[in-house]
């Protein structure tokens, strides 16, 4: 068995949950180490932490992980959760116009989605990365189940006797969120992917909440759609699945201002 490792570790990446297949909820964690490379993280279950060790993205935090062995994507790491640590505070976006998180970031930085599909199946690797659009055409909100099917329910009202429960079950977003988007590179087919940044499922909840049934997409869209292509100098975060490791989903955005 591969050792357990100390990783320093800037958060950039975490999805909104869903339903573990081992345990009850997870969300795909990912970063950059402070070896300037990529780390997959997993099993996360946020929002089963104790406080202090909820990190928030853009905030460096130091773990003990383990080589997957069961997970092929070689970025991917076993995290032993109890060994969390927060070090610093969330770097904040300004001033500069998030000049301290691209200094971290944007060494990562792929030409573009095709790039990165192009070597992944050439030599199985990388299965995360960074890149910017050329255009983004659209957000796309695709009606999806609103209640978690009965086995997911199941999952998630397990209970265990280590950890303590969240206050309120997990909410089913639904819809699926995706971007549609041509790259930069030249022959580009133009793609269209599921996106499950965290932020964008915990907007949905709050702006239904706080502008209620007829507003609620209008201001959702001028947030993750219209200040996203024509505002913000919008990059994609973007990994592959664990089981389907040919298809690539939008794990995170990162959108400073123009």
């Amino acid at each position: 068995m591969p050792p357990w490792l100390s990783k320093k570790v800037l958060i950039t990446v975490r999805t909104y949950p869903t339903p573990a297949r081992k345990g009850i909820e997870v969300s795909c964690t990912a970063g950059v180490t402070d070896q300037g490379e990529w780390i997959r993280l997993f099993p996360v279950p946020y929002r089963f932490l104790d406080d202090d060790k909820r990190f928030k993205k853009y905030q460096w935090v130091e773990v003990r992980a383990l080589r997957a062995t069961d997970d092929a994507r070689p970025e991917s790491y076993k995290l032993d959760v109890d060994s969390i640590k927060i070090v610093s505070d969330p770097i904040p976006p300004q001033p500069n116009k998030w000049q301290a998180r691209k200094d971290l970031v944007y060494p990562l930085r792929s030409p573009s989605l095709c790039w990165l599909q192009e070597t992944r199946d050439r030599q199985h690797y990388p299965t995360l990365g960074i890149f910017r659009p050329a255009e983004i055409t659209r957000l796309i909100m695709e009606p999806d189940a609103a209640t978690w099917t009965p086995d997911q329910l199941a999952r998630l009202r397990q209970h265990t006797l280590f950890n303590k429960m969240p206050a309120t079950e997990l909410e089913k977003i639904p819809f699926r969120f995706k971007y549609e988007f041509r790259c930069e590179a030249s022959g580009c087919p133009e793609h269209s992917l599921t996106c499950t940044d965290w932020e964008l499922g915990q907007s949905y909840r709050r702006y239904r909440r706080e502008y209620g049934a007829d507003l609620w997409e209008t201001k959702f869209r001028d947030r993750f759609e219209k200040d996203m292509i024509e505002k913000n100098d919008t990059h994609f975060y973007v990994g592959t699945l664990h089981h389907h490791p040919n298809i690539w989903i939008i794990v995170g955005l990162f959108y400073p201002r123009k």
